[in-house]
């Protein structure tokens, strides 16, 4: 026992036991370098295994989805309501004036006739011009040159191009237009004036108010071949000889129903 001890303390007392350096050492770098094992996957309350969850990417935003959606229809709608609108209808010219669905607005002005019958002045039918659907509550179409109630006697010029248009060609798209509802021809020539016409010893006097300050000038052409004109008044007066001719009534173009045009 006493030579056990001896051995112990002598020069090599102090190293550390061989398995006592390795035991610490191992643990050490066991602890180091230990890597966490993979997660178990979870199991369902049967038991069976359930997919790993899996990271989606961020969300997508909704308001430029919806905002972009609401365009799309948007423009559908319109496409939609311009072929609708512009699609040809079944109504005949007049005069080379077609019937168009909407008014145009490219040629817009407004010009005024009178018709003057022994003394008396005839105010021209509202609506002359505009074709009216089957149950009479809806626009059809739009002749070029048409007559809207609030503006009594006055002409609409409304054409999707720079035209001028004359007197005979308003007269003509009031014919086909009244006599296509069943009314009577509305023509203007040397004996006829609307659905007057002219006896042996009556005569068309025509007056043209050029809205220059000058007044009502008499004109001596043929009524047909007058252009039509911005705020212009031209008057069909039926003279004879008890009802000679005599200065057309004024029109107001400042008036209530004119003041607009």
């Amino acid at each position: 026992l006493w030579v056990q001890a001896a051995v112990i303390t002598g020069a090599d007392a102090t190293r550390p036991r061989p398995e006592r350096v390795g035991r610490y050492s191992i643990k050490s770098m066991a602890s180091s370098t230990r890597t966490k094992p993979p997660q178990k996957a979870t199991r369902s309350k049967g038991g069976r295994r359930l997919p790993p969850k899996v990271k989606t990417g961020p969300d997508i935003p909704m308001l430029p989805v919806v905002v972009g959606a609401l365009l799309v229809l948007l423009a559908a709608g319109l496409i939609a309501y311009n072929f609708i609108n512009n699609k040809p209808v079944n109504v005949p010219s007049a005069a080379g004036i077609p019937c168009d669905q909407l008014e145009h607005t490219q040629t817009h002005y407004h010009a005024a006739v009178q018709i003057v019958s022994q003394g008396v002045l005839h105010p021209i039918p509202a609506n002359i011009g505009i074709v009216l659907d089957s149950s009479g509550t809806s626009v059809t179409c739009y002749y070029w040159l048409h007559v809207h109630p609030a503006n009594p006697d006055v002409i609409h010029i409304e054409s999707p191009a720079n035209d001028t248009f004359n007197l005979g060609q308003f007269f003509a798209v009031w014919n086909t237009w009244s006599t296509r509802s069943g009314g009577p021809s509305e023509p203007l020539d040397a004996t006829h004036v609307s659905s007057f016409t002219l006896t042996p010893d009556q005569t068309l006097v025509v007056y043209i108010d050029a809205n220059d300050g000058k007044g009502p000038q008499v004109y001596t052409g043929d009524p047909a071949k007058i252009v039509l004109k911005a705020h212009e008044v031209i008057s069909l007066e039926i003279t004879s000889t008890a009802f000679p001719a005599t200065t057309p009534p004024a029109f107001n173009w400042s008036s209530t129903a004119n003041a607009g045009l």
